[in-house]
């Protein structure tokens, strides 16, 4: 982080202002979490302005989706927020889905319901305990990725793959579940909630901890309106919008009654904190509830709809599964889809994770576009951290989240 002395630089009432430093925090630097630069204007230890730096990973992931279908476009969006990757496949496919004009199983709505709860509980672990990891709570850091290892046991059990599990399909999943699954699910839900409460015991009423974080970073409910915040970074200001409640996907209708959104009212580090604790709890309720209740029935749509990949035994055994196979991966083939424009939305963790398809009748999208939660958060930071002293940054970027292949997407 190179320190150097800049010219003297005008305030907002006009005058010039002299002994005023810029200091680059990132793009490497361990309180950062990822790969973003922020270049700060100092005086002494107080931040006069912030200007976000981002477009250090080039990953160009928007326009990979012009060259992939729908389904191999799974790998890409795993890797946008790497750290609950499988909440970004059912936004994804929430969009194709509503392009194609498919409706899901009910089985089918009910695991992704699961699965996606699971992932929001792990990205607010790594959340909540990283954010301590900054303030010097080690303990909390630790108790967070115990459980996180339970949901990756879960996903590899799933999907055969731990961190990217590129599970779902256009209409489905990979596969369907098995028993030992269900079991780890539930075996989550019995033991989940002692480590919940050991990280409240840890953080809730923690002096450094609290005094670190309690009227740092505020944005107001007006403003994160304004600025379109969505999440937990909305609801800790008051914002009461939740997707899953306001419009409600997968097996959300059913189990409107099993969960309730959790809301601050002071828009603060702590209040993020809080609102995210609470969210997990929630989340919880939604898994013990839904994980009881799995319909049966096929996971995927009917084969005859020609809009899924045929298993293994219909493409082996099968003249007509042999032929969807190779017409949903043939260059030339794959689906047919409407001349429209359509933009669809989920819940994630950080907030509304929503896609804008452009489709031009072929296989691929003509354009992909995310509307990234932590894209936005990242652009209002600015205006959260100015009057704080430096280190006031690491508290405040580990509220918000930010997650860097959701910048440079």
């Amino acid at each position: 982080m190179p320190l150097e002395t800049a010219t003297p630089v005008e305030d907002v009432a006009g005058a010039d202002r002299e002994y005023l430093y810029t200091l680059n925090f990132g793009p490497q630097h361990p309180a950062t979490h990822t790969t973003l630069r922020l270049i700060l204007t100092l005086e002494g230890e107080t931040i006069v302005k912030a200007v976000p730096d981002i477009g250090f990973l080039h990953s160009g992931f928007e326009k990979l989706g012009e060259d992939l279908d729908f389904n191999q476009y799974v790998t890409i969006v795993d890797r946008m927020n790497y750290i609950s990757p499988f909440a970004n496949e059912c936004a994804w496919f929430h969009t194709v889905e509503k392009l194609l004009n498919i409706e899901i199983t009910p089985r089918c709505k009910y695991l992704r319901t699961i699965l996606a709860e699971l992932a929001r509980i792990s990205d607010h672990l790594l959340c909540v305990g990283a954010a301590a990891l900054d303030l010097g709570a080690l303990t909390a850091f630790l108790y967070a990725f115990n459980q996180r290892e339970k949901v990756y046991d879960i996903m590899e059990f799933a999907s055969g793959q731990r961190f990217h599990p590129s599970f779902c399909r256009v209409g489905g999943l990979m596969n369907d579940v098995s028993d030992d699954v269900v079991a780890k699910i539930r075996d989550f839900v019995k033991t989940f909630p002692k480590a919940h409460a050991d990280l409240v015991r840890l953080l809730n009423r923690n002096r450094i901890f609290v005094d670190r974080t309690k009227g740092i970073g505020v944005i107001s409910k007006e403003d994160a309106i304004n600025t379109g915040c969505s999440g937990p970074v909305a609801r800790a200001a008051g914002v009461v919008r939740d997707l899953r409640k306001d419009e409600p996907y997968l097996a959300y209708k059913d189990l409107a009654g099993s969960f309730k959104v959790v809301c601050g009212k002071g828009g603060d580090c702590y209040n993020r904190y809080l609102v995210r604790m609470g969210e997990m709890a929630e989340s919880l309720n939604i898994v013990r509830a839904a994980v009881e209740n799995i319909p049966g029935g096929p996971v995927n749509v009917n084969l005859e709809d020609k809009l899924t990949i045929p298993d293994k035994n219909a493409t082996y055994r099968s003249i007509e599964g042999l032929i969807q196979h190779f017409e949903l991966f043939m260059w030339n083939r794959r689906w047919e889809t409407p001349v429209e424009e359509v933009y669809g939305a989920q819940e994630a963790a950080n907030g509304e994770l929503g896609f804008y398809i452009v489709a031009d009748g072929g296989g691929r999208p003509f354009r992909a576009r995310t509307r990234p939660p932590s894209f936005i958060h990242f652009a209002v930071f600015p205006q959260m951290i100015e009057g704080h002293q430096i280190s006031d940054v690491p508290a405040v970027l580990g509220s918000l989240n930010i997650i860097a292949a959701e910048l440079d997407r």
